[in-house]
Protein backbone atom coordinates (compact mmCIF):
# COMPACT_ATOMS: atom_id res chain seq x y z
CA UNK A 1 0.00 0.00 0.00
CA UNK A 2 1.34 3.42 -0.91
CA UNK A 3 2.22 5.64 2.01
CA UNK A 4 1.11 9.09 1.04
CA UNK A 5 0.98 12.27 3.04
CA UNK A 6 -1.79 14.84 2.71
CA UNK A 7 -2.55 16.56 -0.56
CA UNK A 8 0.21 16.79 -3.11
CA UNK A 9 2.24 20.01 -3.33
CA UNK A 10 5.75 19.49 -4.61
CA UNK A 11 7.31 22.97 -4.50
CA UNK A 12 8.59 22.56 -0.95
CA UNK A 13 10.07 19.15 -1.71
CA UNK A 14 11.77 20.53 -4.79
CA UNK A 15 13.38 23.24 -2.64
CA UNK A 16 14.66 20.61 -0.21
CA UNK A 17 16.02 18.59 -3.13
CA UNK A 18 17.76 21.66 -4.52
CA UNK A 19 19.38 22.26 -1.13
CA UNK A 20 20.74 18.71 -1.16
CA UNK A 21 21.99 19.33 -4.69
CA UNK A 22 24.01 22.30 -3.45
CA UNK A 23 25.81 19.93 -1.08
CA UNK A 24 26.67 17.64 -4.02
CA UNK A 25 28.08 20.64 -5.90
CA UNK A 26 29.93 21.88 -2.82
CA UNK A 27 31.69 18.55 -2.30
CA UNK A 28 32.95 18.82 -5.86
CA UNK A 29 34.29 22.30 -5.19
CA UNK A 30 35.94 21.19 -1.95
CA UNK A 31 37.55 18.29 -3.79
CA UNK A 32 39.03 20.85 -6.20
CA UNK A 33 40.33 22.88 -3.27
CA UNK A 34 42.04 19.84 -1.74
CA UNK A 35 43.83 19.19 -5.02
CA UNK A 36 44.76 22.80 -5.78
CA UNK A 37 47.82 24.83 -4.82
CA UNK A 38 47.31 27.47 -2.14
CA UNK A 39 47.40 30.19 -4.81
CA UNK A 40 44.10 28.81 -6.21
CA UNK A 41 42.31 28.55 -2.88
CA UNK A 42 40.81 32.06 -2.77
CA UNK A 43 39.01 31.64 -6.09
CA UNK A 44 37.65 28.22 -5.21
CA UNK A 45 36.61 29.29 -1.70
CA UNK A 46 34.60 32.07 -3.31
CA UNK A 47 32.81 29.40 -5.35
CA UNK A 48 32.11 27.58 -2.09
CA UNK A 49 30.71 30.75 -0.54
CA UNK A 50 28.37 30.98 -3.52
CA UNK A 51 27.10 27.44 -2.84
CA UNK A 52 26.50 28.37 0.79
CA UNK A 53 24.67 31.57 -0.23
CA UNK A 54 22.47 29.59 -2.62
CA UNK A 55 21.66 27.09 0.13
CA UNK A 56 20.67 29.90 2.49
CA UNK A 57 18.53 31.45 -0.26
CA UNK A 58 16.72 28.14 -0.79
CA UNK A 59 16.28 27.73 2.97
CA UNK A 60 14.60 31.13 3.26
CA UNK A 61 12.54 30.46 0.13
CA UNK A 62 11.22 27.30 1.79
CA UNK A 63 10.30 29.22 4.94
CA UNK A 64 8.41 31.76 2.85
CA UNK A 65 6.71 28.97 0.91
CA UNK A 66 5.56 27.25 4.09
CA UNK A 67 4.13 30.49 5.48
CA UNK A 68 2.22 31.30 2.32
CA UNK A 69 1.09 27.83 1.18
CA UNK A 70 -2.13 26.42 2.57
CA UNK A 71 -1.15 22.86 1.58
CA UNK A 72 2.24 21.38 2.43
CA UNK A 73 3.31 17.81 1.66
CA UNK A 74 4.73 17.39 5.18
CA UNK A 75 4.03 18.96 8.55
CA UNK A 76 5.76 22.33 8.63
CA UNK A 77 8.00 21.39 11.56
CA UNK A 78 9.39 18.40 9.61
CA UNK A 79 10.09 20.47 6.52
CA UNK A 80 11.77 23.15 8.61
CA UNK A 81 13.95 20.60 10.40
CA UNK A 82 15.07 18.98 7.13
CA UNK A 83 15.84 22.39 5.64
CA UNK A 84 17.79 23.47 8.73
CA UNK A 85 19.95 20.34 8.74
CA UNK A 86 20.66 20.69 5.02
CA UNK A 87 21.66 24.32 5.45
CA UNK A 88 23.84 23.53 8.46
CA UNK A 89 25.63 20.79 6.52
CA UNK A 90 26.34 23.29 3.76
CA UNK A 91 27.66 25.84 6.27
CA UNK A 92 30.10 23.27 7.64
CA UNK A 93 31.37 22.39 4.16
CA UNK A 94 31.90 26.10 3.56
CA UNK A 95 33.79 26.36 6.85
CA UNK A 96 36.00 23.40 5.93
CA UNK A 97 36.91 25.07 2.63
CA UNK A 98 37.70 28.35 4.38
CA UNK A 99 39.90 26.60 6.93
CA UNK A 100 41.91 24.90 4.17
CA UNK A 101 42.51 28.33 2.65
CA UNK A 102 43.22 30.17 5.91
CA UNK A 103 45.66 27.50 7.07
CA UNK A 104 47.19 27.24 3.57
CA UNK A 105 46.86 23.48 3.68
CA UNK A 106 47.98 21.47 0.68
CA UNK A 107 48.04 17.71 0.07
CA UNK A 108 45.60 16.72 2.78
CA UNK A 109 45.65 13.01 3.63
CA UNK A 110 43.65 10.57 1.53
CA UNK A 111 41.18 10.32 4.42
CA UNK A 112 39.90 13.79 3.46
CA UNK A 113 39.00 12.55 -0.01
CA UNK A 114 37.38 9.48 1.55
CA UNK A 115 35.16 11.70 3.70
CA UNK A 116 34.20 13.85 0.74
CA UNK A 117 33.26 10.72 -1.21
CA UNK A 118 30.96 9.67 1.64
CA UNK A 119 29.40 13.14 1.91
CA UNK A 120 28.84 13.28 -1.84
CA UNK A 121 27.11 9.89 -1.80
CA UNK A 122 24.95 10.90 1.16
CA UNK A 123 23.97 14.10 -0.61
CA UNK A 124 23.19 12.36 -3.92
CA UNK A 125 20.88 9.93 -2.12
CA UNK A 126 19.27 12.84 -0.29
CA UNK A 127 18.58 14.77 -3.51
CA UNK A 128 16.40 11.89 -4.66
CA UNK A 129 14.90 11.21 -1.22
CA UNK A 130 13.68 14.77 -0.73
CA UNK A 131 11.63 14.50 -3.93
CA UNK A 132 10.00 11.29 -2.68
CA UNK A 133 8.83 12.55 0.69
CA UNK A 134 5.22 12.58 -0.46
CA UNK A 135 5.51 8.87 -1.27
CA UNK A 136 7.44 7.10 1.46
CA UNK A 137 7.48 3.52 0.15
CA UNK A 138 11.11 3.51 -0.96
CA UNK A 139 12.65 5.72 1.70
CA UNK A 140 13.38 3.08 4.32
CA UNK A 141 16.35 1.92 2.20
CA UNK A 142 17.54 5.54 2.03
CA UNK A 143 17.37 5.85 5.80
CA UNK A 144 19.38 2.65 6.32
CA UNK A 145 22.02 3.49 3.68
CA UNK A 146 22.66 6.98 5.07
CA UNK A 147 23.14 5.53 8.54
CA UNK A 148 25.58 2.97 7.12
CA UNK A 149 27.56 5.69 5.38
CA UNK A 150 27.59 7.82 8.55
CA UNK A 151 29.08 4.94 10.53
CA UNK A 152 31.72 4.49 7.84
CA UNK A 153 32.49 8.22 8.05
CA UNK A 154 32.95 8.07 11.81
CA UNK A 155 35.37 5.14 11.47
CA UNK A 156 37.28 7.03 8.77
CA UNK A 157 37.44 10.06 11.07
CA UNK A 158 38.86 8.03 13.94
CA UNK A 159 41.57 6.48 11.74
CA UNK A 160 42.37 9.88 10.17
CA UNK A 161 42.79 11.53 13.57
CA UNK A 162 44.95 8.65 14.85
CA UNK A 163 47.16 8.82 11.75
CA UNK A 164 47.59 12.57 12.10
CA UNK A 165 48.43 12.27 15.78
CA UNK A 166 51.24 9.83 14.96
CA UNK A 167 52.56 11.58 11.85
CA UNK A 168 52.18 15.35 12.38
CA UNK A 169 53.67 17.99 14.60
CA UNK A 170 51.34 19.73 17.03
CA UNK A 171 50.50 22.82 14.92
CA UNK A 172 50.02 20.83 11.72
CA UNK A 173 47.87 18.33 13.60
CA UNK A 174 45.65 21.07 15.08
CA UNK A 175 45.02 22.63 11.67
CA UNK A 176 44.24 19.35 9.93
CA UNK A 177 42.09 18.22 12.86
CA UNK A 178 39.91 21.34 12.46
CA UNK A 179 39.18 20.37 8.85
CA UNK A 180 38.59 16.72 9.76
CA UNK A 181 36.11 17.75 12.45
CA UNK A 182 34.13 19.93 10.05
CA UNK A 183 33.84 17.10 7.54
CA UNK A 184 32.68 14.48 10.02
CA UNK A 185 30.10 16.96 11.33
CA UNK A 186 28.71 17.25 7.79
CA UNK A 187 28.20 13.49 7.71
CA UNK A 188 26.42 13.74 11.07
CA UNK A 189 24.07 16.40 9.68
CA UNK A 190 23.27 14.11 6.76
CA UNK A 191 22.57 11.37 9.30
CA UNK A 192 20.23 13.74 11.17
CA UNK A 193 18.34 14.30 7.93
CA UNK A 194 17.94 10.55 7.42
CA UNK A 195 16.87 10.11 11.04
CA UNK A 196 14.23 12.81 10.53
CA UNK A 197 13.02 10.97 7.43
CA UNK A 198 12.86 7.80 9.51
CA UNK A 199 10.76 9.63 12.07
CA UNK A 200 8.39 10.75 9.31
CA UNK A 201 8.10 7.18 8.03
CA UNK A 202 7.25 5.92 11.51
CA UNK A 203 4.69 8.67 12.13
CA UNK A 204 2.97 8.06 8.81
CA UNK A 205 3.01 4.23 8.87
Amino acid sequence: MKLRLFPQESAGLNLLSQMARQIVLATGTLSEILGAPASEHARLVEDMHNHEAKSAELHFALLTHMRTSFINPLPREDMYTLSRFLNEAMEKLDAAAELVSLYKLERLPKRAADQLEIISRQAELTVDAMRKLNNLDDLEDYWIEILRLAKRAERTHRVWVADMLHEMKAMQYARNRDVANQLVEVTKDMRRIATQVGSIIVKES
